[in-house]
């Protein structure tokens, strides 16, 4: 196994994380008795920065996968490359994590294939076992190893869902929006900005997640606030940093883009 792959994927200084109840001891608890996890939220709620903290205090690397529709079994598994005139096996990300110990973490797992999801089932209940096809091999998950999937129930569809037979293996966590002093808190770090526009941020925030009746399947996230914050710190004015910040990344319905300015304007 190559070193030099893996420590990229080390998390050497701690992540800020602000927890929003018992997470951080369930997870270590799942992680304890090898248990994988599953991640259910909102976008931007935190769900990626929790797996970036809890790598971090379990001291291991963390591989990250961000699926997609043409996600295959080989770019999880890994394939044969030609190299030199020969063919030579190169591990996918789930492989190296297996051989390495490593946390594996198949971010928006829904939206991978239905035929590649498959691929994780005998990792994630008692065998804990990956099989390479096309090396005719099976790996057994050393006890450091651990999966973990996530998603966003908000826009799961009958086409994409998970399986009874693929979530029933997992030890599920519900993550939200923090409360709004929490959120303001986190805002305010790490977008930099002071706790007076943290706050009116978040007050943003919550009624931009209010429209989903009049038409917008998500409100602001916790992240976008965060990106509106370090534009006002590098100096963008307000109504512009929260337009194009926020306004124009969650819509592109002009009566929406217009009711978040106003909303905006009703704020700053």
């Amino acid at each position: 196994m190559s070193n030099t792959r893996l420590d990229e994927h080390r998390i050497e200084n701690e992540p800020y994380y602000l927890t929003q109840g018992h997470e951080v001891a369930l997870a270590e608890a799942a992680y304890r008795s090898g248990l994988p996890l599953l991640l259910k939220g909102p976008t931007g709620c935190g769900k990626t920065r929790f797996m970036q903290y809890l790598a971090w205090k379990l001291g291991r690397p963390l591989i990250t996968v961000s699926c997609h529709d043409d996600l295959s079994t080989s770019d999880l598994v890994g394939r044969y490359l030609i190299r030199g005139g020969e063919a030579v096996w190169t591990d996918g990300p789930l492989t190296l994590a297996v051989r390495a110990g490593a946390i594996c973490y198949l971010d928006e797992i829904v939206e991978a294939r239905k035929d590649t999801t498959v691929v994780i089932h005998p990792l994630a209940d008692d065998r804990r076992e990956l099989p390479i096809e096309k090396r005719g091999e099976l790996l057994t998950a050393p006890e450091e190893f651990m999966l973990a999937v996530s998603y966003n129930p908000g826009y799961q569809s009958v086409l994409k869902d998970l399986k009874p037979s693929t979530r029933q293996r997992f030890v599920a966590l519900s993550f939200s929006y923090p409360d709004p002093e929490r959120e303001a808190e986190i805002v305010a770090r790490e977008g930099r900005v002071g706790f007076d526009v943290a706050r009116a941020l978040v007050k943003l925030g919550g009624m931009t997640r209010g429209l989903k009746d009049s038409g917008l399947p998500e409100g602001a996230s916790t992240r976008l606030l965060i990106q509106a914050g370090k534009l006002m710190g590098l100096g963008i004015d307000t109504r512009s940093a929260c337009h194009h910040g926020i306004t124009e990344a969650l819509t592109d319905d002009p009566e929406l883009l217009q009711a978040i300015d106003e909303m905006v304007s009703s704020i700053f």
